[in-house]
């Protein structure tokens, strides 16, 4: 990845910034000469041409004397381009295409490149670079050569590359890291909470990676920008929306978020479901990122508890891992309750101890129950997962056979169909874990006959159907290497 390491060094090198002139801008001068608006956003005033909208990402230079501005047609758009503003000779010059073919433009830190975005489309976002040169910018080149899609990039006063990107397994973008090992080139996505099964895709970086501004969405599903604050250890903090004057209701946009060197304004894309409602707007941001900060912080669940499966009779213990639920205001702030999924609560047998959030109780008739576990900090806010307790019965494991079988086998349940009970036999050749599993056919697991380490022979289980309904379920048997599933049915 030759390009890409060059390309790096350049964006890294501090000393190279040919944007700025001798003379500061005067600061009725800054922003176009637009009056800076307050805490409520207005209208950032950029030429409308025909039915292109000035619309996406902005950037400024450092010495706000230069701005650089998107122009669509439509989404997706057939028609884009960046346009920029220049401060020389004491005034702002008209507004001059740059790029054809590209939009929501961001420089990187020492104002030496500009990332470019060649499509803004869910299936396919490329970045492309300039570099600034003597007498303005080269030719736009492909910046990365992964298959994933590279949407926003920014890079930062840290060393690093962020992007939005779609992660295996979602066809949505979340916010990653640029990671290169060698000629190697991945992202990193940077977890939780700021991605989420949600879309994240338009973003602002601070400089020192103090903060990520973020808009999320569904599509076609207006959006709104939220701030997550990075950590000492390197994660971020539950995002926090920006508020009700930046974020309007359904069906109003807010994305494309971009902030001036200073923290003082915030830059961003509003609109509704009419292409002309579409306007570049900026307010005044230093006092929502620093308040925010300081702010209570809404508790989310990490790590979903696993769904748990225990016989009747057995003494059921469970402890749920103190990572499970995280609140960025410290984890000892959080309260915990247990109740069943629909409010009421948990059965007599069944206890939770708040304190070491353990669930303990002789387990009692064979049922399967949905239980809601709740996390609650000082301020009252909270966040919750539900699992479910999948309770069986059957007589036990009776080994059949002490000869060593010759292969692993599965046998077919008898009777089967089968009502209320039937008898599963399987046969291993050797000393091995040996799990044997029942599933619905919706494939959520229904109950765990066998687990445990079983010495070569024949056995045989027995499965009661409890409260089991009517219908198809799967058997499974894994033994070592040897995996293998057969059907049965309940009729009842």
């Amino acid at each position: 990845m030759k390009i890409m390491k060059t390309i790096i060094y350049i964006i890294l090198s501090a000393v190279i910034c040919l944007s700025g002139y001798a003379q500061p801008i005067p600061t009725d001068s800054l922003y176009l000469g637009q009056v800076p608006p307050g805490y409520m956003p207005k209208i950032f005033v950029l030429p409308v041409n025909g039915s292109l909208r000035p619309i996406e990402r902005i950037t400024i230079s450092n010495d706000g004397k230069e701005i650089f501005y998107g122009q669509l047609n439509t989404y997706p758009p057939s028609v884009s381009k960046v346009l920029y503003y220049r401060y020389n000779e004491n005034r702002w010059q008209v507004s001059e295409e740059l790029f054809s073919g590209y939009v929501a433009p961001a420089l990187s830190p020492n104002d030496s490149i500009i990332f470019l975005l060649k499509s803004i489309t869910y299936d396919r976002a490329e970045t492309y670079f300039s570099r600034r040169t003597v007498s303005g910018w080269s030719t736009p080149e492909k910046m990365f050569y992964f298959s994933q899609q590279s949407h926003y990039t920014q890079s930062t006063s840290m060393n690093n590359i962020y992007i939005s990107t779609n992660f295996p397994g979602s066809a949505l973008r979340d916010v990653g890291k640029v990671i290169i090992s060698g000629a190697d080139t991945s992202v990193m996505s940077i977890g939780m909470p700021v991605n989420t099964t949600l879309d994240e895709s338009d973003f602002f970086i601070a400089r020192d990676e103090s903060y990520i501004i973020h808009a999320r969405h569904s599509p076609g599903v207006a959006g709104d920008l939220l701030i997550s604050y990075k950590k000492v250890n390197g994660s971020w903090t539950n995002s926090k929306s920006l508020g009700s004057h930046i974020n309007y209701p359904n069906p109003t946009w807010e994305y494309g978020p971009f902030v001036t060197q200073d923290n003082k304004y915030l830059f961003f894309t509003r609109g509704d479901n009419a292409w002309n409602s579409y306007f570049t707007y900026w307010c005044r941001i230093d006092n929502i990122i620093d308040s925010l900060k300081y702010t209570n912080f809404v508790p989310y669940l990490k790590n979903q508890i696993p769904n748990q499966t225990d016989t009747v009779g057995k003494l059921f213990n469970y402890t749920f891992p103190d990572s499970t639920f995280i609140d960025d205001d410290g984890n000892n702030t959080l309260t915990y309750s247990a109740s069943l999924s629909n409010g009421t609560p948990l059965p007599s047998w069944l206890s939770f101890d708040s304190v070491s959030r353990t669930f303990s109780g002789t387990i009692s008739p064979v049922q399967s129950i949905s239980i809601k576990v709740t996390a609650t900090d000082t301020a009252g806010t909270s966040a919750y997962c539900s699992f479910t307790l999948n309770i069986i019965q059957h007589i036990g494991l009776e080994p059949i056979n002490e000869a060593v079988p010759n292969e692993y086998r599965l046998s077919q349940n008898y009777p089967n169909p089968f009502n209320p009970g039937t008898s599963i036999t399987f046969d291993i050749i050797k000393q091995t874990h040996t799990l044997l599993k029942v599933y619905d056919v919706t494939g959520r697991l229904t109950a765990v006959l066998v687990n445990e380490t079983l010495r070569a022979g024949s056995y045989k289980v027995e499965l009661k159907a409890g409260n089991l309904s009517s219908g198809i379920y799967f058997y499974k048997l894994e033994a070592g290497n040897f995996i293998q599933t057969r059907k049965m049915i309940l009729l009842k």
